[in-house]
């Protein structure tokens, strides 16, 4: 008997997922949120989040801007989990690719990035090297 079994990609390779538009006033938001006097971005990021708190750009930069390590981390993995839901309800059927080419992808996949950075820095090599290994299965060209 037999075990080995071909796997038959199309002509096309493996199927490739883009999510939907953030709502565009919750970006025009956060660009003026990045705009506030530097000691109050982070809050203004976080007013953004709290009128769309599905807006994966937020998230990416809320951790981006966090007042430590734990709330950088804690705002990289909401985004990265309202990505994964948001990529299921796309059609990713958790494989095929999620570029970075494509507007639509960057906060979830910054929100993945920042995880793995995050991860690395307190010692978390493990979900470090998944996330990073998982950022290079969504878009092969991912340079670390």
């Amino acid at each position: 008997m037999n075990d080995s079994h071909e796997v038959s990609l199309s002509k096309n390779g493996p199927p490739e997922t883009v999510l939907p538009a953030e709502n565009p006033l919750a970006i025009e938001s956060l660009n003026e949120a990045l705009q506030a006097p530097k000691a109050q971005i982070r809050d203004a990021i976080a007013e953004v989040i709290a009128d769309w708190p599905n807006n994966l750009l937020a998230w990416a930069t809320l951790g981006d801007f966090g007042r430590d390590q734990v709330e950088s981390y804690a705002a990289y993995r909401v985004g990265y989990h309202r990505g994964l839901d948001r990529l299921r309800q796309s059609g990713w059927k958790g494989s095929g690719f999620v570029l970075w080419d494509k507007t639509e992808n960057l906060g979830f996949l910054r929100c993945l990035e920042g995880l793995a950075e995050l991860s690395n820095e307190i010692g978390d090599t493990e979900e470090s090297d998944r996330c990073f290994h998982f950022l290079k299965q969504l878009d092969p060209s991912y340079q670390k």
